[in-house]
């Protein structure tokens, strides 16, 4: 299950894979889960409301749940840590110079107090995407609408092609480029923040596995 079109186009199709594309109520979630023997909550470390009301579905429904966790990453020595986009907006607001924003479109709201033209969101081509960055009234030219991964020489490219001086992510883990993010930022000279990942138990993927392959062997 996946909440955009573009999540559906990455997932692409699989042999005995079929995919939901469409954000889900609780209510929603539950009725999908009715004929499942076991649900796996995947999304990002940071999705809290999504994993709540995944959690919820799955009560409802009496199927078993089981959490996997992206690999976190360390943290390196020179990075700024903050609770979340509000700290990290009050930290901000105490700076100067071009901030690089790669937490997403959903929280550039936290970011309203500061000048505009300081911001340079990179958010997802979509145009949801765009109408956040709009609502805030980032300039155009600002608005760096790609679709990752990011290469560390991308990156680079970027701090420098815009001056940053400040680079603000989240710890995405491998799949999220964290490192790639991180060592561009030091290479260029560029203040890196980040957003600390909310504390969840959970299972490595090669434990969701095993639990996966244990419930076929019992159908």
């Amino acid at each position: 299950s996946v909440a955009t079109p573009l999540g559906q186009e990455e997932q692409g199709e699989l042999p005995g894979v079929a995919v939901h594309c469409g954000r889900l109520t609780v209510e929603g979630m539950a009725a999908l889960l009715a004929d499942a023997s076991l649900c796996i909550d995947a999304t990002h470390p940071y999705a809290a409301e999504a994993t709540r009301n995944i959690r919820a579905a799955a009560h409802r429904s009496g199927v078993e749940l089981l959490r996997l966790l992206r690999s976190d990453s360390p943290l390196p020595e020179y990075a700024v840590v903050v609770t979340g986009a509000a700290e990290a907006a009050a930290y901000l607001a105490q700076t100067e110079g071009n901030i690089l924003l790669t937490t997403g479109a959903k929280e550039l709201a936290a970011y309203t107090a500061l000048p505009p033209e300081r911001l340079y969101p990179r958010v997802l081509p979509t145009l949801d995407g765009i109408s956040a960055c709009e609502r805030l009234n980032i300039p155009h030219r600002n608005i760096l609408a790609l679709q990752g991964p990011f290469t560390r020489k991308m990156n680079e490219a970027m701090l420098e092609q815009y001056h940053i001086d400040i680079l603000v992510t989240k710890d995405g883990g491998v799949s999220g480029g964290f490192a790639e993010k991180a060592e561009a930022a030091r290479a260029c000279g560029v203040r890196l923040v980040v957003l600390r990942r909310p504390e969840e138990r959970g299972l490595t993927m090669e434990q969701v596995l095993t639990r996966c392959e244990e419930r076929l062997q019992c159908n």
